[in-house]
């Protein structure tokens, strides 16, 4: 990519917006806001701009002092000046690299998560409870909202399933690189012969979609209320307040029947339905543009196994980016800056790449 050739670009831009939110035309609004937005996203690329600009600014002056000066002092001085100069240039350009990368409109919405257990059985849905803790610890470090959708739970103590909604800034952006199969190896608390066993779980997260990212058409939906009930089909109560939903174009269900009011079970299952929806969308639209280049950590698909957390070894393992961290305690208490930060790092790292 050349950089030099997009900076006057963005400044250009960036004064156009300052004209026109002064312009005595008043715009509406809705367009007001449009462009404050656009100018607020600007902000920060152009104090990089001119950091970058005065630095190669002061570099041209301290090369013509070199040309110019006889005194063994000053040059000396200037010498050093210019290395420094130099050695600082290479950081501020990737600053400015990193900050024209795309951006992915969804990275500032929350995040429906959703784990599920997958192969192992009992100790697999024990894993999936392990993963939701995990998050859910994860969410409190960094002060996100963690709110129970709904939950399947068997008698020991795991999850067949379990979708949450997590609010916060920048959530989906430091969540979206967890969806995929988890995979565990340890010693299940069943197993009397001390044996290793490997069980998976898997874990989708999708940005939570308002009504104006996606449209969902009442006649395209089927609705059907049922009589909730618990594990064993022991009766939770005795009004039809369990709802189905099913999205007829795509095929997609939820059911939710966590709430005691038909009315709290719709608009719960509408949540998860426009999340799933709005990522069918990104996903197809993404799958086209990996078609043309490879810019995502893995392929992003979900069948993929990209984690492993062996308990005997105390390591867990990304194996998108090769990188092993032994802090399994620490990460399943939710410390996961270090390995979400190495993702992103990765992330941004085949971008600039791909934009080479």
């Amino acid at each position: 990519m050349s950089l030099y050739k997009n900076l006057d670009r963005v400044l250009a831009r960036y004064d156009e917006l300052q004209a026109l939110m002064s312009t005595e035309d008043t715009p509406s609004a809705n367009e007001i806001a449009r462009l404050a937005k656009e100018y607020s996203d600007l902000t920060p690329i152009v104090v990089a701009v001119k950091e970058l600009a005065s630095a190669r600014s002061e570099l041209n002056d301290l090369e013509f002092l070199l040309e110019a000066e006889e005194d063994p002092e000053i040059l000396n001085l200037a010498e050093q000046e210019v290395k420094l100069c130099k050695a600082r240039l290479p950081e501020l350009e990737y600053h400015v690299q990193l900050l024209l990368l795309p951006k992915d409109a969804a990275d500032s919405k929350n995040a429906i998560l959703e784990v599920r257990a997958g192969t192992g059985g009992d100790e697999a849905a024990l894993f999936a409870a392990d993963l939701f803790r995990m998050y859910q610890r994860y969410a409190e470090n960094r002060g996100w909202k963690f709110e129970l959708i709904s939950i399947n739970e068997i008698g020991i103590g795991g999850y067949k399933e379990v979708i949450v909604s997590v609010m916060g800034t920048d959530v989906f952006q430091r969540l979206k690189f967890e969806s995929g199969v988890h995979r565990v190896q340890r010693v299940p608390v069943t197993e009397s012969g001390g044996r290793i066993h490997t069980s998976a779980a898997t874990v989708a997260v999708m940005p939570e979609a308002e009504e104006l990212d996606i449209q969902v058409d009442e006649k395209d939906l089927r609705i059907d209320v049922f009589r909730a009930s618990g594990p064993g089909g022991q009766s939770v109560n005795t009004t039809d307040s369990a709802v189905r939903i099913t999205h007829l174009p795509t095929g997609i269900v939820v059911s939710q029947q966590d709430e005691k009011s038909q009315h709290k079970n719709k608009a719960k299952a509408m949540r998860v339905l426009r999340a799933r929806l709005y990522e069918a969308e990104r996903a197809a639209k993404e799958a086209e543009r990996a078609e043309a280049r490879r810019s995502q950590v893995g392929s992003g698909d979900r069948s993929e196994r990209i984690r492993t957390y062996n308990f005997p070894e105390r390591r867990v393992t990304d194996h998108r980016i090769n990188m092993t961290f032994h802090q399994l305690d620490k990460m399943l208490n939710g410390d996961l800056d270090e390995m979400v930060d190495a993702l992103l790092t990765e992330h941004q790292a085949r971008q600039l790449s791909d934009l080479a």
